[in-house]
């Protein structure tokens, strides 16, 4: 045995159905198209949604809500995810590149700090924003707010 005598099992392949070969064939003359519309025609193809000419979903439901172009998306951290953080490496001053290597942000994020939460313990804090009950309990613990 080599690779020359390898064949398929038996019965598991099927020859190809080959349209358009003559009338001989019994596939010839209009080759399984039907007759005339657009799909008989060589170089067809069918646009993405289209119904047979019948108004299409997307234009028949109704459009509505809008999206601003100059929204500004934060990734929001919160005052006990910190707590944790400068407990867990030490620190006393929290910024951007901190929660890029705890792995909360990506580098191209922008950090908005919110208040849910307690801080203990005396920190300086650098982000992009802060909601006011977050400048409030780090101010209270001590610490100070940098806005970027």
């Amino acid at each position: 045995m080599n690779l020359s005598n390898l064949k398929p099992a038996e019965g598991s392949t099927k020859t190809r159905k080959r349209i358009g070969r003559g009338p001989g064939s019994g596939l010839g003359g209009t080759s399984t198209r039907g007759h005339k519309g657009a799909k008989s025609r060589s170089g067809y193809s069918k646009k993405i949604g289209f119904e047979g000419g019948q108004m299409p979903l997307q234009r028949r439901v109704p459009k509505f809500g809008f999206k601003n172009i100059n929204r500004v998306e934060y990734k929001a951290i919160n005052l006990d995810t910190i707590q944790k953080l400068a407990e867990a490496k030490k620190l006393e001053s929290v910024g951007i590149n901190d929660f890029i290597a705890a792995g909360f942000i990506s580098s191209n994020q922008l950090v908005k700090v919110l208040g849910n939460g307690t801080l203990t313990t005396k920190l300086d804090v650098q982000a992009h924003a802060f909601s006011k009950t977050a400048v409030a309990a780090i101010e209270a613990a001590g610490g100070s707010v940098v806005k970027l």
